[in-house]
């Protein structure tokens, strides 16, 4: 019978408030910590387990051998860390940040006797704080779950099942993979969402009285905390760099062609198939997979899973079920 341990976690806004709040959903036994006092009285209202400090919770995560969820700003995980270390050093750790390689080199750093798999849920919304969480907020999301921080598939079993247990589908990659992709499809969008926002704004009363559906759908994500965006975007630096250095280089493109020729056809055409490739994987019908976890190259088979756009949707005993895409 597979031990469902509990969950503690470190931050209660949005993301973090929202695993506590699937953690007890699930069934499991769950109490987190937070530095701001709005957000520790609106959980207490709700009714769920807040102690009163850091190393109060880390104290009942070491007698219970639960797992510890980092779910704090980037620039907050190194003191988060060194609680870590001090309290609870063999803790089993993962955390929610979108950023994974700046942690992982923290808790090398910091927490080196850490048992550490890192994670991080797609999803989200412009709001933050307590308040703006959900035990919902994961169902049908993809969770990375990284595969390259540690070669315990048990332990990296045991992340993949809160994630699962949150209503998620598990993405396994690799540390470098992931930042890579999110630098694309998450971090790009935060940075070309502020530039969106500036130049609407730039064009007075009259242009965002008639931003519309377009605008608004663009430029959403600039809504989020400043502090927060910067912290994630700057986190990921030689992977947003990347994606920026690819989309000044279209949109240099796309001015060069509409001044000297008046068209703009390659870049709406290149943009029109990318959205289509997005809508035909998530419509795609999926092929069944089991993975053996117990087998020498579990986390390899795990991580090839992912890079082809697969999921694990369901972990049974040393069995992962999986889904991947079926391009026929």
């Amino acid at each position: 019978m597979v031990h469902v341990r509990g969950v503690c976690v470190l931050g209660l806004g949005l993301i973090g408030g929202s695993v506590l709040r699937a953690a007890v959903a699930a069934g499991r036994q769950a109490w987190g910590v937070t530095a701001s006092q709005e957000d520790e009285r609106g959980a207490q209202l709700d009714g769920y387990q807040v102690t009163p400090t850091v190393a109060d919770a880390l104290r009942r995560a070491a007698d219970t051998d639960a797992i510890v969820v980092l779910a704090a700003p980037l620039p907050a995980v190194d003191e988060l860390l060194r609680s870590v270390a001090y309290v609870a050093p063999e803790a089993r750790l993962t955390d929610v940040v979108s950023v994974k390689r700046p942690v992982a080199q923290s808790v090398r750093r910091l927490a080196p006797d850490a048992r550490y798999v890192g994670g991080h849920p797609m999803t989200g919304n412009s709001a933050s704080g307590w308040p703006a969480g959900s035990a919902t907020l994961f169902h049908r999301a993809a969770w990375v779950v990284t595969t390259d921080d540690t070669d315990d598939v048990e332990l990296w079993s045991d992340v993949a099942r809160l994630a699962l247990d949150c209503g998620a589908h598990v993405v396994p990659a690799e540390t470098a993979e992931h930042d890579a992709a999110v630098g694309r499809v998450s971090h790009l969008p935060h940075v070309l969402a502020a530039v969106l926002a500036s130049v609407g704004a730039d064009g007075g009363p009259l242009a965002l009285a008639l931003g519309a559906g377009s605008f608004r759908d663009g430029t959403r994500v600039a809504g989020s905390r400043p502090e927060l965006v910067r912290a994630m975007c700057e986190g990921n630096r030689a992977g947003l760099l990347a994606a920026l250095d690819d989309a000044l280089g279209r949109l240099g493109a796309a001015r060069g062609s509409l001044a000297s020729t008046g068209s703009l056809g390659a870049t709406i055409v290149t943009g029109h198939r990318g959205r289509a490739a997005y809508d035909q994987l998530a419509a795609m019908d999926r092929d069944k997979l089991v993975i053996r976890l117990d087998a020498p190259d579990a986390l390899t088979e795990l991580t090839e899973l992912g890079r082809r756009g697969g999921r694990v949707v369901q972990l049974d005993g040393a069995t992962a079920l999986a889904e991947v895409p079926n391009p026929v």
